[in-house]
């Protein structure tokens, strides 16, 4: 009798282990589980953000990287010399000014916010309004506007420079098959060529390879959210965002959220075509946390206000503190390091 309750009491215990292990492993599966969801819908949405961003039309070589950071850098650029391309994307503050407009060389502010040129080569086209293709074709619009750099043409320009014996040897070594390298759409190549290393990876692309501990928990609680809510209609791909355009204010009218002094009608202002009315490309989310102020006017300052205005007037949905703060957390982890060339 003694012997049959002993084998009772040891076959209770082992199944009662068995069940322990069997229940621990079950909430690690699910935990596990949970995880990789966020992961594997993430991967769906976004991509890793490219190495290089190629131009087969404009080779980048090391000589010319050199004399695009050079002229990128020269106030030359400009009519009476009090800027240069980094004084409205400024390198050190993640390749803008932190100004809603910037001053011209005259002195006086344009009327649209100077977006990041950080990994502004990938964007699907350049501008808030996307009148250019690419950022060499962007390179040579601010030097010839007159708000802005105000050089009066092509031709002054490049007679400018010419007189400088480094910038001829500079150009020479750029461009070595050229019989005359230095010619304003070489300039314009030149910096376009610099700006095309200005790429900065973060530990969100760490995390989209299949790092889990990239993140922090609170990070993923906001990813999580951000999808969630919607926000991949728009901001996804490698830049989460930069792919294309979208009309602000779908359900209601912008300025009346941003409290803008001025009613931009977007895209419509180069097609003149009535459908472009309020369209300005989808801007870039990743380094969006130091490229304050936001929007096309850099209308508002602090994130959040960007976060819960987007979340309104894109989705119509009316945001909690506690879901802006959750996805805020979440754009933190696309701040990328500057890369050396930068600085």
């Amino acid at each position: 009798m003694k012997k049959q309750f002993l084998l009772i009491l040891i076959s209770s215990v082992i199944v009662f282990g068995c069940n322990q292990t069997t229940d621990k492993n079950a909430i690690d599966t699910k935990n596990t589980k949970a995880k990789d969801e966020v992961l594997t819908k993430a991967q769906k949405y976004f991509a890793v953000l490219p190495e290089t961003a190629d131009n087969p039309d404009n080779k980048v070589t090391v000589p010319k990287v050199k004399l695009g950071k050079i002229l990128y850098n020269d106030t030359r650029l400009s009519l009476e010399g009090n800027n240069s391309c980094n004084s409205c994307h400024n390198l050190a503050t993640y390749g803008v000014d932190n100004l809603p407009t910037s001053p011209g060389d005259a002195g006086n502010n344009g009327t649209r916010n100077s977006p990041t040129v950080f990994n502004s080569a990938f964007h699907f086209t350049q501008f808030w309004d996307g009148r250019e293709k690419d950022v060499e074709a962007q390179a040579g619009g601010p030097i010839l506007n007159p708000v802005e750099m105000n050089i009066p043409s092509e031709e002054y320009l490049v007679k400018r420079l010419s007189t400088d014996k480094k910038y001829q040897q500079l150009f020479t070594e750029a461009f070595p098959n050229e019989e005359k390298p230095l010619t304003f759409k070489n300039i314009t190549y030149a910096i376009a060529a610099f700006e095309r290393e200005l790429i900065t990876p973060s530990r969100f692309d760490s995390y989209l390879k299949g790092d889990e501990n990239a993140l922090s928990s609170e990070e993923k609680k906001g990813l999580k959210t951000y999808m969630d809510v919607g926000c991949t209609t728009c901001h996804a791909g490698a830049l989460l965002g930069g792919n294309m355009y979208q009309k602000f204010g779908l359900f209601g009218d912008y300025w009346e959220y941003t409290n803008s002094r001025e009613i931009d009608e977007g895209r419509m202002m180069v097609t003149k075509n009535e459908a472009d009315k309020y369209m300005f490309k989808v801007p870039t989310l990743r380094n969006i946390d130091k490229t304050y102020p936001f929007f096309h006017d850099g209308s508002v300052e602090k994130l959040d206000d960007a976060v819960k205005i987007m979340a309104k007037v894109e989705l119509n949905k009316d945001l909690s503190d506690e879901e802006t703060k959750e996805i805020v957390t979440f754009l933190a982890s696309l701040t990328g390091e500057a890369p050396s060339i930068a600085k």
